[in-house]
């Protein structure tokens, strides 16, 4: 099932290592380059400079415990 992304909104990722992380996405500039956001390191990319494969869970309830888990 592919998951439909919405801008300021954060997303559990499946790391190709297993791991999971939060992201923020960040919507498309006037390039059309997608931008996210890593919630734990604060550290913002665009999908074509990704240096490892990632899948999209789920999208994070913003009263959910996991958004505010480390």
């Amino acid at each position: 099932m592919m998951i439909e992304v919405e801008p300021n909104e954060i997303y559990e990722i499946e790391l190709c290592s297993g791991e999971c992380r939060r992201w923020l996405y960040c919507g498309s500039d006037s390039q059309s380059q997608i931008w996210w956001r890593d919630l734990e390191t604060g550290r913002e990319f665009n999908e074509s400079s990704a240096m490892y494969t990632w899948t999209i869970i789920r999208k994070i309830d913003p009263s959910s415990n996991l958004q505010k888990a480390k």
